[in-house]
């Protein structure tokens, strides 16, 4: 498992290179400009949520302690970050489903080196329907775990272990996001996806933890879709396929 992980933590920075390739490139400008779209949107709520939270603080203080804003702010700005990331990457996922599918799709032509799926007769317009019912479902299975996180986070003693819990929750739900994108164009769905991805844990948790770091760093994150859409689909030809690469 720990050999898959890297493994996998390596799939996602092929994507960095898959997006600059000729025939993907141009696949690759939506979803950037929606990422950078929604990520900007998300600096301006971290921040406006960080100062409102900071001035409900501070005024609750005497005056004499407004220096503990100094003490907090690494704190709350990982923190808002990290909250305020997560969720808009849900949105920004969302609403470039279609285009993630079609970049997923490019990027395995890419790989296999063919001119066109065995599953290829796809268009954007056809599997919006189908790529947005996917993310609905993404998002419910993403919501069933939470109310075990939160109990885990606020009981004594166990929460000793809830930034790990939130870790591997993160890592684990990015790498169904987008894999989804792969399988989906195979007609996958969830019922068939999560026990691939079972299959190889080490890989999806690798490809997620990478993926959960490249999303908070600042700069990087506005690349993190696509590159992350790319990343999973190289992990899906030469890893989670049955076919393994072959065409």
């Amino acid at each position: 498992m720990i050999s898959g992980f890297f493994k996998g933590f390596a799939f996602l920075f092929q994507g960095f290179s898959l997006i600059f390739q000729k025939g993907i490139r141009r696949f690759v400008l939506i979803p950037l400009l929606i990422n950078i779209v929604i990520f900007s949107g998300a600096v301006w709520v971290a921040y406006s949520q960080y100062q409102q939270l900071m001035a409900q603080i501070l005024g609750w203080l005497p005056s004499w302690l407004s220096w503990v804003e100094w003490l907090l702010l690494p704190l709350f700005v990982v923190l808002v970050m990290l909250v305020i990331f997560y969720s808009f990457s849900i949105i920004a996922n969302f609403i470039a489903a279609p285009f993630n599918a079609l970049l997923a799709e490019r990027v395995e032509h890419k790989l296999r080196g063919t001119t066109s799926l065995e599953v290829s007769d796809t268009s954007l317009v056809r599997n919006i329907g189908k790529t947005l019912g996917s993310e609905v479902k993404k998002l419910l299975y993403t919501l069933k775990w939470l109310p075990l996180l939160v109990l885990i986070t606020i009981i004594p003693g166990v929460n000793i272990i809830s930034p790990f819990a939130w870790l591997i929750y993160g890592a684990w739900m990015y790498a169904l996001q987008y894999t989804d994108y792969p399988m989906g164009n195979h007609e996958l769905f969830m019922k068939d996806e999560l026990p691939i991805l079972r299959k190889n844990r080490g890989h999806s948790l690798g490809f997620g933890a990478a993926t959960t770091l490249v999303t908070i760093i600042p700069g990087l994150n506005f690349l993190a879709m696509p590159v992350a859409v790319s990343g999973a689909t190289a992990m899906w030809v030469k890893q989670l396929s049955p076919s393994r690469g072959n065409a």
